[in-house]
């Protein structure tokens, strides 16, 4: 357990239920909880303090919870040019794979992310990791030991679809060729009782880790990727232990197309029919909706994560922030993977959300403001995790998971409005203090818990075999690309009744050559050179 630690003389913003700002407080920890806040709330504790900061020219807030993630594209940044979520992915998690990542380059690629979160003042991450092509033990123990060893605040979850490729979209089964749908017939799969015999031994061993530090969720990935059996043998495990649950839902207009193509309905409709639909569930994106699938949302009670930057790098579209918020539903932010946002900048993703909205409604007054967005990074990312009160906030009895900001910086020179520079001036780089569970585990432009410059140099060198096995993955990306092209086209010219893209209509109606089209580039780099590997 986390020494005591007083934090001195600092500027206070709590971001609580009662928006409590002071300009000099103290904050004490015990037990990697808040014991006392207040101005000069440490006095009493100045002997028995293990550690005292002295805080002065520092805010001090809760640390921000990146409420959406895949570690598994940790390494990733960099290496591909922006495509549509459906192409993308032949990429991301390449469906005929039958051969995974060592455990060590699975740990190396976490600890990297938790890293560069830690070091931005991110104390929380929601990761939703997938394994290619199967998951094991060993790999789901290397991402958890790696972030047992960082000291970042992580719930996990097993993402691992369980059906053939080619059932998980509409049209594509008949736009492939009789030797692709063999060898997607062929890919490694596995059953329900594999994966939740898996589930359980992950929830044994590791839900509750680390003082409370690691815990697990659940994942089906989306409801479309998943065999129904599966799906509810995950919603048990949910129930059974108190467990988020990450759903992608509706994230492209092609998903849209598939729930009335397959099931006749949108796919909230869908989900929520099956009885499945619930407050512990996240649905990750949640583009696509329309006023009855919010209304589905609100009645179940389930929060949504927005990826604004992850949205624009695929051109999924603009997600109804105000329509989903009106209507009462609560929303999170994340910055999903590092291969479509290329970091983990929460800052980032939080300014991005909230200037998006202002090219999809001319109703300024519905435009997102600062103190949202901080709600959203912060106490929006605690429901997500069904950690509210404990987590995004600086009071009494809360865990003690906080950041401080320098505010000698050019974000806050000269300070007009706190919550404002927050979101639209910061970008991470005041953040000075980190601290998770009590624990100080970065600290003036070092992470204490490991050597970070270590962890590069390995990182590095284990990208030179990385990347060949993505250029591999891209010749056969390349293959299977004039399909799912098809597919995509067709999917984005069927009328679903409302758009969520930004333009006129010929931009709804992607048909025109492309100048590239016609070579053969690696689609991994865009410009027909594979990924370095240093």
């Amino acid at each position: 357990m986390s020494a005591s630690l007083l934090i001195r003389n600092a500027q206070v913003l709590c971001l609580d239920a009662a928006d409590r700002e002071w300009p000099r407080a103290d904050i004490y920890i015990e037990a990697g909880r808040i014991v006392a806040i207040g101005p000069d709330a440490g006095l009493p504790y100045l002997q028995q303090a293990a550690r005292v900061i002295d805080a002065d020219g520092m805010l001090a807030m809760p640390g921000l919870i990146n409420a959406h993630f895949h570690s598994s594209g940790n390494l990733m940044k960099g290496c591909l040019d922006g495509l549509p979520l459906e192409l993308f992915m032949l990429h991301e998690v390449p469906p005929l794979a039958n051969s995974g990542d060592s455990e060590r380059l699975i740990y190396v690629r976490t600890a990297l992310g938790a890293l560069e979160m830690l070091e931005r003042g991110i104390t929380a991450v929601h990761d939703d990791a997938y394994h290619v092509p199967i998951a094991t033990r060993e790999s789901v123990d290397a991402i958890m030991q790696a972030y047992a060893d960082v000291g970042i605040r992580a719930t996990v979850a097993i993402d691992q679809p369980n059906i053939v490729e080619y059932d998980k979209y509409p049209f594509l089964e008949e736009l492939l060729t009789p030797a692709q749908r063999a060898a997607m017939d062929a890919a490694p799969r596995q059953s329900t009782d594999e994966l939740l015999a898996l589930y359980t031994d992950f929830i044994e061993h590791w839900h509750g880790a680390e003082a409370g530090r690691l815990r697990a969720a659940v994942s089906c990935s989306a409801p479309q990727r998943v065999t129904q059996d599966y799906f509810e043998g995950l919603s048990a495990l949910s129930h059974k232990h108190n467990l988020p649950f990450n759903i992608h839902i509706l994230e492209t207009k092609l998903q849209r197309v598939l729930g009335e193509e397959e099931f006749g309905k949108s796919l909230i409709q869908y989900v929520a029919d099956l009885g499945l639909l619930d407050r512990r569930m996240m649905v990750i994106h949640a583009i696509w909706v329309d006023d009855a699938d919010i209304q589905l949302l609100v009645e179940a009670g389930c929060s949504v994560a927005h990826n604004p930057v992850c949205n624009l790098r695929l051109g999924s579209g603009v997600m109804p922030w105000r329509r989903l918020r009106n209507a009462g539903v609560p929303v999170c932010i994340g910055t999903d993977e590092m291969n479509t946002d290329d970091t983990t900048n929460l800052w980032q993703v939080a300014k991005t959300a909230a200037l998006l909205q202002t090219i999809a409604d001319p109703e300024y007054r519905d435009w997102p403001r600062a103190p949202e967005m901080l709600h959203a990074a912060t106490r929006g990312g605690a429901r997500a995790l069904l950690q509210e009160g404990e987590l995004g906030e600086l009071t009494v009895g809360a865990l003690a998971d906080i950041a401080l900001l320098d505010l000698d910086t050019h974000a806050f020179t000269p300070l007009n409005d706190l919550r404002r520079q927050l979101v639209f001036a910061e970008d991470g780089t005041s953040v000075r203090y980190t601290i998770v569970n009590g624990r100080v585990v970065y600290e003036q432009g070092r992470v204490t818990t490991i050597d970070a410059r270590a962890l590069r140099r390995e990182a590095r060198e284990l990208m030179k075999d990385y990347a060949a096995g993505l250029a591999h993955a891209s010749v056969s990306a390349a293959e299977l690309a004039v399909a799912y092209r098809a597919m995509y086209l067709r999917a984005s010219q069927q009328d679903v009744g409302f758009s969520r893209w930004v333009g006129d209509g010929a931009a709804t109606h992607p048909t025109s050559r492309h100048p590239g089209e016609g070579r053969d580039p690696d689609p991994a780099s865009g410009t027909g050179s594979r990924p370095s590997p240093g």
